[in-house]
């Protein structure tokens, strides 16, 4: 079984992950190295724009154009 978690490495190559893992037994595992930032940065981004989005999201207009995609009743 290949699973794929989500981790944060530190200056020193500490791996840290993000979520529990529990395994029947060790594993080889692959890391690979992303440019970007870590996820808590990226998450902080999109909590301070939530209240914006919201304002802007939860107008009639938007609800009206985006019903089709709710399912029907």
């Amino acid at each position: 079984m290949v699973r794929t978690v989500e981790a944060v490495i530190d200056q020193r190559g500490k791996v840290r992950l993000l979520e529990p893992l529990q395994l029947p037994a060790a594993r080889r595992a692959l890391v690979v190295v992303l440019e970007d930032a870590p996820f808590e940065a990226q998450h902080e981004a999109a909590l301070l724009s939530e209240a914006a989005l919201t304002e802007d999201w939860n107008r009639p207009e938007e609800e009206k154009a985006w019903s089709y995609l709710q399912s029907a009743k």
